[in-house]
């Protein structure tokens, strides 16, 4: 059996990198900060039946594992970080599962199930499966820099739970797995603001009453609406975190992500789309560009997704609406 993966940690400082990382063959990913002694992802025995794909975020990381032999396996976790575990097929003939601090489970047939396993926690099983398991996994940094200081995340004692099932839970994590699958159609303030939704979704199941700051219903200062626009208008084409436009107005992500839609009428991620696709419209009046140079230009990677994010927000696609202009 592989031993699990355990680390010391600075108790204030995040665990994972802040920028995002595209998903490619699976590499473990080194963890953002140097007091992390080893890598905390679950251990699986024998490794080689696993292929596993993961994507770094703002403090969180998605890993697809998928199970490619019908071979009996073993594996195991415990490390400083949260995590969520969605199992979308899941059946074995034999086996078991324990979370420290319930009673293991013999459940034969999982799929569709979630299990949370807090930071600390000893997570481990085995089984004889009986289909070829896909299983995503969510490793959450209690203290990471989409955790909204509202909540104080990171002081919330979570409680284990095993083979549950929560709706909004449920759709958020594949919300979320499905867009880091996609890198290059991905947004990254959407993916952030799924990211604090998940944190969000956690602290409601786990059933603390924590008082949240309130969201000022007029949305956001006239200062704050001017600052975060010409941000977006200076970077239209990068990849803007959540996080970023939340500190330009000094709020968490959670409220910011509130009050931005109060102000603007759309979430922060729908904005910036929009005001991409409005720099483009200005750039085809110049019909020395290709489509595809203005794709890049706008800060996307092909131009496929270029084509249909423009066609979504107009109706046209950007060839039939060069071809419209006067």
């Amino acid at each position: 059996m592989a031993s699990s993966a355990e680390a010391t940690f600075n108790q204030s400082a995040p665990l994972f990198p802040t920028r995002a990382t595209p998903i490619s063959n699976y590499h473990p990913p080194a963890w953002g900060h140097s007091n992390l002694e080893n890598r905390s992802m679950v251990d699986y025995s024998p490794s080689e039946i696993v292929r596993r794909r993961s994507a770094a975020l703002s403090g969180l990381i998605v890993e697809m594992v998928d199970i490619m032999r019908l071979n009996p396996f073993e594996y195991r976790f415990r490390a400083p970080c949260h995590l969520l575990i969605a199992a979308e097929l899941a059946e074995r003939d034999d086996g078991e599962t324990v979370i420290e601090g319930l009673p293991r489970s013999t459940l034969r047939n999982f799929t569709g199930k979630l299990t949370f396993v807090p930071a600390g926690h000893d997570f481990r099983g085995s089984q004889k499966p009986r289909a070829l398991a896909r299983t995503t996994y969510f490793y959450i940094d209690p203290r990471g820099p989409l955790a909204d200081p509202a909540l104080r995340f990171g002081e919330i004692e979570f409680r284990p739970r095993l083979f549950f099932y929560d709706a909004d839970l449920w759709q958020t994590a594949l919300k979320l797995k499905s867009q880091v699958e996609s890198p290059g159609a991905m947004l990254r303030q959407y993916v952030d603001a799924l990211g604090v939704l998940l944190m969000h979704e956690l602290v409601r199941i786990n059933g603390d009453d924590v008082p949240c700051e309130p969201v000022t219903r007029g949305g956001l200062a006239c200062w704050q609406r001017k600052r975060v626009a010409a941000y977006i208008e200076e970077h239209v084409a990068d990849d803007i975190p959540l996080a970023t436009l939340a500190e330009l107005a000094r709020l968490s992500p959670w409220h910011f992500s509130k009050s931005f839609k109060q102000s603007f009428g759309v979430p922060p991620h729908k904005y910036h789309a929009s005001r991409r696709i409005e720099r483009a419209k200005k750039l085809l009046v110049n019909r020395e560009l290709s489509v595809t140079a203005i794709a890049f230009e706008v800060g996307f990677s092909e131009t496929s997704t270029f084509t249909a994010a423009f066609h979504r927000l107009t109706g046209q696609t950007p060839s039939k609406y060069r071809r419209n202009i006067d």
